[in-house]
């Protein structure tokens, strides 16, 4: 997975935090983790604060806290909560007067629809659990 996307970043935080589900962890220290600046991480999380998956405190022992159990977190709650797709924007009015280009255009974008539902559809059969289930799975396996 491409490390500078938010998913990504999300997912790694969400990776981390279930670890320690009661403790509170810093913009800095999920950036450290995550190899990424505070700032960008405080702007990812606040997406998923806003869908209810974390809470945050502010102040000296502030910070990012899970709210859900990561059972009942999915890797499609996640893509929702950061407004990721796969298609792009629709471009508006018709501009293009010309047939071939709009009879392809659309048909990309019904093809784009058809496999971003499909990635939805895997990403709601994995949790933050399955992951972390797979971590320990792969730790277990290096001597």
């Amino acid at each position: 997975m491409k490390r500078n996307s938010r998913l990504s970043l999300a997912l790694h935080a969400l990776s981390h935090m279930a670890y320690g589900m009661d403790e509170v962890q810093t913009s800095a220290e999920i950036a450290d983790h995550a190899g990424t600046n505070p700032v960008v991480v405080r702007r990812v999380l606040g997406k998923l604060r806003a869908v209810g998956l974390l809470t945050s405190e502010r102040g000296h022992s502030g910070g990012w806290r899970l709210v859900r159990d990561t059972r009942h977190i999915t890797l499609a709650d996640v893509y929702a909560a950061l407004g990721e797709s796969l298609i792009a924007s629709d471009p508006g009015p018709e501009t293009n007067v010309c047939a071939v280009e709009r009879a392809l255009d659309n048909r990309v974008l019904q093809i784009m629809k058809e496999i971003e539902d499909s990635l939805l559809a895997r990403l709601s059969q994995t949790t933050i659990a399955d992951v972390q289930r797979s971590i320990r799975q792969d730790a277990s396996h290096v001597h």
